[in-house]
């Protein structure tokens, strides 16, 4: 039976660490639409789109409120969504604006 001691100039090997929270979060421009995106920080995103930078839908009409954000688990759950949430009908997405901003 051979035993094998770890040398002191090896480390073990690191605990993987949790992987960082993205969002899929919904912007209203100016001119009532919802804008669909994903970002690891909204809040920040928000500001981006805000100043004109962050996407070019808000060229025509301003980012005014950051109106729903969703918690994923990581950046491919967050694309899923995001992708889910761009194929639903603007009264769908209405709906989960009100479902976020009254607690629900």
């Amino acid at each position: 039976m051979t035993t094998i001691e770890s040398s002191p100039g090896l480390a073990a090997p690191a605990t993987p660490e949790p992987a960082k929270p993205w969002f899929v979060y919904l912007v209203r421009a100016a001119n009532g639409s919802l804008y669909c995106g994903i970002s690891d920080d909204p809040v920040r995103r928000f500001a981006k789109h805000q100043s004109g930078k962050g996407a070019r839908f808000f060229l025509s009409s301003p980012a005014v409120a950051l109106v729903y954000t969703e918690a994923c688990r990581d950046k491919g759950e967050a694309l899923r969504q995001e992708r889910l949430i761009k194929k639903l009908r603007k009264k769908a997405k209405e709906v989960l604006v009100g479902g976020y901003s009254s607690g629900a």
